[in-house]
């Protein structure tokens, strides 16, 4: 349910209104998918719905979403600046692992990601080190960033 709202969080943000194709469309699964989610949202107090009507997040349901938006935003920005990890690959890995941080441990990661990109000296040099590194490691494997033998 997560997922839903957090992509009729960003489609609101773009578009103004939320349709059930554009979910069905932007999560890539069937609109009578959709339509059974939405309606557990609405008996959740997270979502508002008229059928054939538009999607709007209640307050409740904008914090949730904002609340996985920024555990998704955290995860990836994770991913990919401090470890490395490919965009692609960490915009699937942040989706799967948003689901299992807790708000704690969340609020932490944020923090951390925080103050090492944000630090009042820049990028620190460890950073540069250790991407230097996965670079070697890369390289002496004969494996590419995706792990494939390919770059």
């Amino acid at each position: 349910m997560e997922d839903y709202l957090e992509a009729m969080r960003t489609l609101a943000d773009e578009f103004g209104a939320v349709r059930v194709t554009q979910l069905s469309d932007a999560l890539n699964v069937s609109k009578p998918s959709v339509t059974a989610a939405v309606a557990r949202l609405v008996a959740e107090n997270l979502v508002k719905h008229e059928k054939y009507g538009l999607i709007e997040l209640t307050p409740r349901g904008r914090l949730v979403a904002d609340d996985v938006w920024r555990r998704h935003e955290a995860l990836w920005t994770f991913l990919t600046e401090i470890l490395g990890v490919s965009e692609q690959v960490a915009e699937r890995e942040a989706c799967q692992l948003e689901h299992y941080l807790s708000p704690d441990t969340s609020k932490r990661l944020g923090q951390f990601v925080g103050f090492v990109l944000e630090g009042d000296g820049g990028r620190p040099t460890w950073l540069e080190e250790f991407f230097e590194s996965i670079k070697h490691a890369e390289t002496d494997s004969g494996l590419g960033k995706n792990g494939s033998g390919k770059s």
